[in-house]
């Protein structure tokens, strides 16, 4: 079998659909199938070259929309190659672009089967969040006019969770898919660890050489919470939380705080550190090291106690799961979809993404024994190989497009 998936960008920065995309075709590939990407990157953009898959790069994309020219000529010149295109993402001109070449093509023969790969962008929050009406208007329109049709002419519709499929029949109407399957999404395991690890996350952040901490590692943006975060970990510094009986010593001073990821320039990012500066507590130290790769996003995994993500919404949490497979508990919000299969697990601790929920999880945490922190960590690496290996995600995604 063969197949194309249609992105439209696979710059790392971007987030965690094309990291999905990357994840996937890894995944597929151990299955036998045989893996194209076409996307709107410039065609000498440098992170392709990290890739083993060959990337049809057709941009630079133009606009908010994301449109290129060269896209449907290409399509329809080459659908003959593959079995099926998996179409990643919504919103934006590939997904459009793919949808109308099938329509075309279909005049001239066979097509290859269609799938959607929404990746969480049908969740009602993107409608109801404050500050997004404008936004949420625009939407209901583009449904109408582009995207429903999108959605219900697909072969299927692939979801990477039960709870992602449930909320995706929510925001807009009318929505039939043919078929909406969970094919979940795995997570490849980490590279093992090594001390050249550590030594690369402590270029970053060299303060923390002898020092615990928690780990935030994604986009700096108010849909992450990422203020909920420090606003309770200010509190819970200026009054340290006593510990379980068990532990010592007596007072359990906060660790420290690492909010590591891309987007410290936006006018958001810069808020934050803003936030962080007026820290007066010296036990209380938060580091922004900017976005983290290679060898040290995984010190940084490694290294932690735990990892946290107070989302406001969250489809998967590819670094949620990240953790996990690193032995590292999760404190996240119950708007990270995968909450439920890391709660079964005792894999973290779950709250609602509120300044309250934030600052009890953090709470919690503190009072746990170091037996407790270990135990849990166990169960985090369980909970990855039960539910978010690779291998059985593949399988799953093959059976559903092999159909």
């Amino acid at each position: 079998m063969k197949v194309l998936h249609v992105i439209a960008g696979m710059d790392p920065k971007m987030g965690g659909v094309c990291q999905a995309v990357r994840t996937i075709v890894a995944g597929l590939a151990d299955l036998g199938v045989d893996n194209e990407v076409v996307s709107l990157d410039a065609p000498d953009a440098s992170f392709l070259a990290d890739d083993s898959f060959r990337t049809h790069a057709l941009g630079p994309a133009k606009g908010p929309w994301g449109y290129s020219a060269k896209l449907i000529p290409w399509l329809l010149d080459n659908f003959a190659h593959f079995d099926c295109v998996i179409a990643h993402g919504l919103w934006l001109y590939p997904t459009y672009a793919v949808e109308k070449a099938i329509r075309q093509a279909k005049s001239q023969g066979p097509v290859p089967r269609l799938y959607i790969m929404p990746h969480g962008m049908l969740d009602p929050y993107f409608q109801r969040a404050t500050g997004r009406k404008i936004k949420a208007l625009r939407n209901w329109a583009y449904w109408k006019l582009i995207e429903g049709r999108v959605i219900n002419n697909a072969d299927a519709i692939l979801f990477t969770c039960e709870a992602e499929r449930l909320l995706a029949r929510e925001p807009f109407r009318p929505y039939h898919p043919k078929r909406d399957v969970v094919v979940g999404l795995g997570v490849e395991e980490p590279p093992a660890y090594t001390p050249a690890m550590r030594d690369a996350f402590l270029k970053h952040c060299p303060e923390l050489e002898h020092q615990p901490y928690l780990l935030f590692l994604s986009r700096i943006h108010e849909k992450k919470g990422v203020d909920l975060l420090l606003n309770a970990y200010l509190k819970i510094a200026a009054e340290p939380v006593p510990v379980a009986a068990t532990a010592l010593p007596q007072k359990n001073d906060p660790a420290q705080l690492v909010v590591a990821g891309p987007g410290l320039e936006t006018a958001y990012g810069q808020q934050m550190q803003q936030l962080a500066s007026g820290n007066k507590n010296p036990q209380a130290v938060i580091s922004f090291p900017g976005m983290l790769t290679g060898l040290a996003k995984w010190g940084a995994f490694y290294h932690c106690e735990a990892f946290v993500l107070p989302s406001h919404q969250e489809n998967f949490g590819i670094a949620v799961v990240e953790a996990l497979a690193c032995r590292k508990p999760v404190l996240i919000s119950n708007q990270v979809n995968i909450w439920r299969e890391i709660e079964e697990a005792g894999g973290g601790i779950v709250a609602d993404d509120t300044a309250d929920g934030a600052q009890a999880m953090l709470a919690q945490w503190m009072q746990l024994s170091p037996e407790e922190k270990l135990a849990m960590g166990e169960h985090a690496r369980a909970c990855f190989v039960r539910n978010f290996a690779t291998g059985p995600a593949a399988n799953r995604l093959l059976e559903a497009i092999a159909k």
